[in-house]
């Protein structure tokens, strides 16, 4: 791929990303998905997965547990 490509599909992702940037729970799995990702050489991928999955599991929880919300 060139650069340009790969550039465009950075920057396409950091605008998807920043949108979720406060949803409950991205952070903390972005963090964690960000460093499972570095090992395998993919972290930008690695920390948005764990951003989706972060903000899922955090949703489940809320859904579960209604007096533990914020």
């Amino acid at each position: 791929m060139g650069k340009k490509t790969i550039f465009s599909v950075a920057m396409a992702t950091l605008l998807l990303v920043s949108s979720f940037a406060q949803a409950a729970g991205c952070l903390k799995g972005a963090v964690v998905g960000g460093v499972a990702g570095h090992l395998k050489h993919h972290a930008v991928i690695g920390a948005v997965a764990g951003c989706a999955i972060g903000h899922h599991l955090a949703e489940q929880a809320k859904k579960q547990n209604p007096s533990d919300q914020k």
